[in-house]
């Protein structure tokens, strides 16, 4: 399996990781979805046109490229569940609304799926954290954003409509806590936006394992309500009305990140 990802080096201590904007997908995945999942609606839709302004800022990219139908690069390689309320695995089975994934009989194999895990999983952690060992070893620390977007609906998974800006640190975990209050800030200072501090979305795999404050890495995953820069039917239009004021803010978030980096370490 080839081109399962891209990545550019930038010139500060911050990685935006993008496990879920991809939408390749493998003959056997294709061949086995039920219709309704042809459109690929869970797809984190246009983040990387949403944060292509964090090139110029200097930050490190790396985004993945097949669906997280073939694999889910923010769940665990073990695929232990990460939350207790609905969710979806490794290897997803289901849509965000609960419906069936794969027609029935038609779920790749198990040697199918591990070499998804060999071929895709595992080069974008091995980027990831290479990548974060670079920052670590030229600056001292690194900071991680992974960067998510999902739809303001799903009941399946949460009750009434998403905020617009869900940060999550695993519940304080992952990164210091003044970071995080700093990031609160930022939010709390655009009034037309709704935000909140580990809800529903305390974030996954790559927050949680990769977030290790005590190690000087500081990590915050992002999930951004989709109805703020595109329609959230499909053919899931990127809307650029609603996305250049988001924009905005998630760059305000991102400069703040790379500034508290700055202070706390000095350079």
């Amino acid at each position: 399996m080839d081109n399962v990802l891209s990545f550019s080096r930038g010139r500060v201590p911050l990685l935006i990781s993008m496990p879920h904007p991809g939408t390749r997908l493998t003959p056997a995945v294709e061949a086995g979805l039920v219709d309704e999942a042809r459109e690929l609606a869970d797809t984190d839709w246009h983040i990387p046109r949403l944060y292509d302004f964090a090139v110029e800022m200097g930050a490190s990219v790396l985004a993945a490229q097949y669906s997280r139908y073939v694999v889910d690069l923010n769940r665990p390689s073990d695929d232990k569940p990460l939350y207790a309320t609905a969710t979806t695995g490794l290897y997803p089975d289901t849509l965000f609304d609960g419906r069936p994934l794969y027609r029935e009989g038609m779920t790749p194999s198990k040697e199918e799926r591990a070499r998804y895990l060999a071929e895709v999983w595992t080069p974008y952690h091995r980027t990831l954290s290479e990548e974060l060992a670079r920052m670590k070893a030229e600056f001292g620390y690194a900071l991680l954003w992974d960067a998510h977007s999902i739809r303001s609906l799903i009941p399946h998974l949460f009750e009434g409509r998403l905020p617009d800006f869900n940060l999550g640190t695993n519940a304080g975990a992952s990164c210091a806590p003044e970071l995080a209050e700093r990031l609160q800030a930022v939010c709390a200072g655009v009034s037309n936006y709704s935000h909140v501090l580990n809800g529903r979305f305390k974030g996954g795999h790559i927050t949680r394992h990769y977030g290790q404050p005590e190690q000087d890495v500081h990590a915050v995953q992002l999930e951004l309500a989709q109805c703020n820069y595109m329609d959230e039917s499909a053919p899931f239009g990127y809307r650029e009305d609603l996305a250049g004021p988001t924009r905005e803010v998630i760059r305000q978030l991102l400069q703040a990140f790379i500034d508290w980096g700055r202070e706390r370490y000095g350079r």
